[in-house]
């Protein structure tokens, strides 16, 4: 916990720099044909920027963990986030796709350093009785970035320019990233590990996945990734395919997830105190499972709407059960452990999307949705009773 004297940093201050961040991951989403256009490229080309970004974020996070550890996580989000301002801003004046692709792989190396070691830093400061409403509330400006990242890339690429939006990042994360270093320099001696950093900061890595408790963890972040994201990346196409519908009331309909999400983050408290955490995984998954079985078997894209609302809902009631574990894995490495949840996450949904992208070619989406559903509830069931097993967290 946080030293005698100290508080920690706003979470409405931190929750900003989340925002920042996944807008800026979610921008893309509807600029990437202009990007495309613009540089005289195929849209598939273009396309290296979305993995130029992902593939460092979901690297770096083993980086940033124990460095976190070993010179205080303020120092490490303050000092991402400002560089991530810089390469976020640049981005608007880049000349060719190569030039960006590079930018945009720097800004995904920064980037890494925010989010998971956030959450490392809300465990330092936050008891663990207190901490589940904590990340639920740190959840909802995450949340609030999948939804309008993708509407402020839409209404900059169809009114103003794609550029512009990068500026109004960089320079809007550089403010907040100001921000922190004021708060930061308030708070004296945060905690951090003497332990010099180089190959040996690694060994946590190793000693966590040795534990049967944080194993569960582990593995269960790395499989929800994979079924989740891998099954929803081709939830856009399926209804474009089946439902013949344009791509800005699709882009609308998805961000129906976002919304679960800010649900959960409002009624956190609550729904902690009456069904603990056993019970949000299960339920989590339950509402996941029946969301793809729905979507894959009734015909009404009405319907699709309120189901992405429930499966976000589901998402985020299991997904930040597993967060809040993740932060009490190793007290002492918490930033270690987190990045480490954060890597299997992100490992997870990239190799989950090309799974999945094989039987969506070969047997359709049907059969894609599912087993994603059908996985998802098994994986629930398999928490609950390891939780009753370990009683971890």
């Amino acid at each position: 916990m946080n030293k005698a004297g100290n508080s920690p940093v706003s979470l409405g201050l931190l929750g900003a720099a989340a925002f920042m961040v996944i807008a800026d991951v979610r921008v893309i989403d509807p600029l990437l044909h202009i990007i495309a256009d613009e540089f005289k490229v195929g849209v598939g080309s273009a396309a290296i920027i979305v993995s130029a970004y992902t593939i460092p974020y979901g690297l770096f996070q083993l980086v940033y963990g124990p460095l976190g550890d070993r010179i205080g996580k303020l120092k490490v989000i303050t000092v991402a986030l400002a560089a991530f301002a810089v390469g976020t801003a640049a981005c608007a004046f880049v000349p060719n796709i190569i030039l960006l692709t590079w930018l945009r792989f720097l800004t995904g190396m920064a980037a890494a350093g925010i989010i998971p070691v956030t959450l490392a830093y809300i465990g330092d400061n936050f008891p663990y009785e207190q901490r589940q409403a904590a990340i639920g509330r740190y959840l909802s400006a995450l949340v609030l970035g999948q939804i309008l990242g993708g509407s402020l890339g839409g209404i900059f690429g169809e009114y103003i320019s794609w550029r512009d939006i990068f500026l109004v990042f960089g320079v809007v994360s550089l403010i907040v990233s100001l921000a922190l270093w004021r708060g930061m320099g308030k708070i004296k001696n945060e905690d951090s590990s003497q332990v010099p950093f180089g190959w040996a900061t690694f060994r946590p890595y190793f000693q966590l996945i040795a534990q049967p408790v944080a194993r569960t963890v582990i593995i269960g972040v790395f499989i929800e990734g994979f079924c989740l994201f891998g099954g929803f990346a081709y939830v856009g196409a399926f209804l474009r395919d089946r439902y013949s519908l344009p791509y800005v009331a699709i882009g609308f309909m998805i961000s129906g997830f976002g919304l679960g999400g800010l649900i959960y983050s409002r009624c956190v408290r609550w729904l902690v105190q009456r069904l603990g955490e056993k019970g949000l995984m299960g339920f989590g998954g339950v509402f996941m499972c029946i969301s793809f079985l729905a979507i894959a078997l009734l015909q009404n894209w009405v319907l699709f709407i309120p189901l992405n609302i429930l499966m976000g809902l589901g998402f985020y009631m299991m997904h930040s059960t597993l967060q809040t574990q993740a932060t009490e894995l190793a007290p002492e490495a918490r930033g270690t452990a987190v990045s480490l949840f954060a890597f299997n996450l992100f490992i997870g949904q990239g190799i989950g999307a090309a799974a999945f992208g094989r039987i969506v070619d070969n047997y359709g989406y049907i059969p894609c949705f599912m087993i994603t559903g059908v996985a998802i509830a098994l994986l629930s069931l398999w928490l609950v009773k390891q939780k009753q097993r370990h009683e971890f967290g």
